[in-house]
This record gives C-alpha cells, structure tokens and sequence, in this order.
C-alpha cells in the first residue's frame, strides 16, 4: 500500500492497519563520507512558540529546535550566513529527522563538494499525534506561524544570519513536503527560495491512491469512529489509533478544529461512516492544490522553487500536477522523478541536491539587494 493511499484512507476516516505504516519506512541510503569534510557545530536548543500557546491539544509550547553551523561559523566571527529551514515529516520530530537526511554528515558532504556555507535549522513540529501538518488551528497551535515567525525570530536574534527573505531557504518532506508548500505559499515576504521533497497531502483524495470499496470504507470508518468516541483525552490516541490511523486526528485537529467538542476539540470528516460534507469541505480547503490558484502572485516572488519525488512513490501523481500548475502559470520552477521510493533517496537528495540548490539560489552577502 502506498503512502499516498494511506493518508487518502485516514482523511476519510478509515482505520489502517498498524502493520500498514511499516511499508511506508523503507532504508533510506547513506551517501558516502566526502574525505576532506570539515565538520559542522550542533547545536540543541528550546524556541518559544508564543503562535502556540493555548493549543487546545496541550502540546508543547517550548519546541525542540537543532541548529547546524558551518565550519567556519566559530572562526569568522564577522562573517553573517544565510539560513535553510529544513522540515520533518509525519511520525517523526526534528531529532529522527537529522536520521533520516544524515545529517550532520550530508550538511558537510554539500560543503565539501562546493555548496556554499549557511546554517541549516530543522524545527520540532511533533505533536500528539505525530504531526501538526504545518498548519493553524486553535486545537494543534499555529505551526505556521511558529515556523515562518517564531523560529526566524529567534534563529535570526540569536545567531550571525543574513536576516532578509533573500537568504533564507524553506525545505521540507513529506508532511515537511505539505508545510513547505503551505508556509511557502503564504509567506513569501519571510523566505525566498523553496524546495519541496516528495509532499503528501497536495489534494483531498491523497493523490494516486486506489479506491476501497464502499461498503468497506463505510465499515471501516464506524469502527474508527467508535476508537475515537471512547477517548478520554489526546494523550490516549496514540495507543488507541496506531499507525497511521492517528493520521485522521492530525488533520481533523489541524484542519477541522472545535473549541466546542472536548475532549479532543476537532471534528470528524465522517459520522456513522458517512462523510459529513462540511468537514470534508474542510479538509478540501486545506489542500494545496485547491488553493494554489489564491497564490500565484506569491508565488511567482521565488527567486527559485524546487520540487522532487521517487519514481516508485505514489504521492509522484500530485507533485506532478502541482508542478503543472506552476508551470501553467509561467511560475518558474524545477520538477524531477527521481530513481527511489518514498524516503529511499531523502539523505541523498538533501546533500547533492537541496543544499546545492539553496547554494546557489540564496544571497550570500551581508547586505542583499
């Protein structure tokens, strides 16, 4: 089963099989020790996310921020640097995240090989449910506005950044993939070159996913629905909901949020296996690429926009027809299918290409026109 099938299953309120999620976490290839690599500062720090306080979830409002600084950062004192902003995927934070792209050896890699020195900051965005989808919501907290104001605020007053739009880069994969399509969108007055890996959740329907027969699917979302009616409170949806069937309370709580409906303060896209048309109405308006069309002129602000995807991932199907609708509207950008499944390539991809394309698209110097 394709990850694209998975989340199309979840966003209709259709329980998955624990096992399913499995088929989703393939190896994910380490490109070799460049010899000669200078290393790279790490740096674990707290950023205090003032859009997140009073999330109705309880989640975390001090978040987990890992900072890399170039090699030489602790040297050249005067030297300011531009900064990329690196986003993690569902079920994983920033910490699993530096697993999956290798870093900070692919950060040193990039370095060796020509790209350009910058600071590269990957921020938690975990929540109770393994994901915050990047979004604004009463119930998750405004991950958007953590990322493009909380985190740049901070990043930019505490360390030597090149802080203006020019020199600061916004990559992400697969739920990173999704926030950095959605955060990208809106705030093109915070960053000025995008780079989108393999994003999940471009369209309601989840994109290249097959279709379950009705009368399962129907089956399949009572029974989802009764897990979710006996939960006492968020903290017990892990146990309740493993795999990715907690998928549907981390788009309900990001998308479809309920101040009004304690315990968990969302609303679900289906009821008695019926989809209920207003909640799937808003689940529709969160996707990219229904709203894409609303930001074109934003948009078309990049100095440059990058996007990727495996070959053998089902979420291709999407990317493609947002790279077309880019291209429909004589936005610039780069597309490419790659060789790889889901996150076969991610370690890869980020060293001998992210970071490249940030070299070369981002402002480098102190005072950038």
């Amino acid at each position: 089963m394709r990850i694209a099938k998975l989340f199309c299953a979840v966003m209709l309120g259709i329980a998955v099989a624990p096992g399913a999620m499995l088929l989703a976490q393939v190896q994910t290839i380490v490109p070799p020790i460049i010899p000669g690599a200078k290393p790279v500062a790490e740096q674990h720090i707290k950023v205090h996310g003032a859009s997140l306080e009073g999330n109705l979830e309880g989640d975390a409002v001090d978040r987990d921020v890992i900072v890399f600084l170039p090699p030489s950062y602790e040297k050249d004192q005067h030297r300011r640097y531009p900064v990329v902003y690196a986003l993690h995927g569902f079920f994983i934070g920033a910490a699993q995240w530096t697993g999956e792209i290798h870093v900070p050896q692919t950060i040193e890699g990039a370095f060796a090989q020509g790209a350009k020195e910058m600071i590269v900051v990957l921020p938690d965005a975990k929540t109770i449910y393994n994901g915050s989808m990047y979004s604004s919501s009463v119930t998750t907290g405004d991950f958007e506005e953590f990322v493009a104001h909380d985190v740049v605020a901070y990043v930019d007053a505490h360390y030597r950044t090149i802080p203006n739009r020019e020199s600061r880069g916004l990559v992400g994969h697969s739920m990173g993939g999704y926030g950095a399509s959605r955060i990208g969108m809106r705030h093109p007055d915070v960053f000025g070159s995008l780079y989108i890996m393999s994003p999940c959740c471009l369209s309601p329907m989840g994109g290249g996913g097959g279709p379950v027969p009705a009368d399962r699917m129907k089956e399949m979302a009572i029974e989802n629905e009764k897990k979710i009616a006996a939960l006492k409170s968020p903290a017990d949806a892990p146990a309740a909901l493993p795999g990715f069937g907690i998928a549907q309370l981390a788009t309900a709580a990001a998308w479809a949020p309920d101040p009004k409906n304690p315990p968990l303060y969302l609303d679900l896209p289906t009821k008695d296996g019926v989809p209920v048309p207003e909640i799937q109405a808003k689940m529709a308006a969160n996707a990219p690429l229904a709203f894409v069309d609303q930001y074109i002129g934003n948009l078309k602000q990049y100095k440059a926009i990058s996007m990727d995807v495996g070959d053998q991932d089902g979420l291709r199907v999407d990317a493609g027809k947002l790279h077309d609708i880019l291209d429909h509207y004589g936005i610039v950008n780069s597309f490419e299918i790659y060789s790889g499944t889901h996150t076969s390539a991610v370690a890869d991809r980020f060293q001998n290409h992210v970071l490249p394309f940030f070299s070369k698209n981002l402002c480098f110097q102190a005072s950038c026109p």
